[in-house]
């Protein structure tokens, strides 16, 4: 959000590789607009703690929800745009269940959602106006399910060459996965 402290040497510095809504579940590619522009992403995800506390994948389902499953925040976006949050000093994180962090709004938080509101309020009818064109298409949950199945696979095979054991459950598990979804 350019001129509103989140740019270039605003309150955040320079950030934004990755908030673009491009790619392979983007708007952009089923006939819509950009949804993120440069810096935009950081708002959203402070806007989502200031509606309650959130572990990072919560946030990552809630955005990908909110579009109609037209875009999912990769890890790799999510959690370095927390950690920035909280370096300064809009947010804490705290440890729970599971060793999870679960991320609260502080008073400095609060204060640059309220300054910055109409902004905030456009992106998310932005984001709804997303999910209205994407309406009929797949699941959010169905996307976040496959993608959640790709990143395990892709984490898994490159941990390097799999014993013959391992790569047999694997493929076990793939089989069985496949079935499954024949029979749902």
């Amino acid at each position: 959000m350019r001129g509103h402290g989140f740019g270039r040497g605003g309150h955040f510095g320079h950030f934004g590789h990755g908030e673009h809504m491009r790619g392979r579940h983007s708007p952009g590619g089923r006939g819509g607009g950009r949804v993120f522009d440069h810096g935009d992403l950081r708002w959203v995800v402070l806007a989502l703690i200031a509606e309650r506390p959130r572990h990072g994948y919560e946030i990552i389902k809630e955005i990908e929800d909110r579009v109609g499953g037209a875009y999912s925040p990769s890890p790799g976006v999510i959690y370095p745009t927390l950690t920035l949050l909280e370096e300064t000093g809009l947010i804490a994180a705290q440890e729970s269940e599971g060793g999870r962090k679960l991320y609260k709004m502080l008073a400095e938080g609060e204060e640059q959602l309220k300054a910055h509101r109409a902004s905030v309020d456009g992106l998310f009818e932005r984001m709804a106006r997303v999910r209205e064109r994407s309406a009929g298409g797949v699941s959010p949950s169905v996307v976040r399910a496959l993608e959640n199945l790709r990143t395990a696979i892709r984490l898994k095979l490159e941990q390097g060459p799999l014993e013959e054991t391992r790569a047999q459950r694997l493929a076990e598990a793939l089989d069985a996965a496949a079935l499954s979804i024949e029979q749902a």
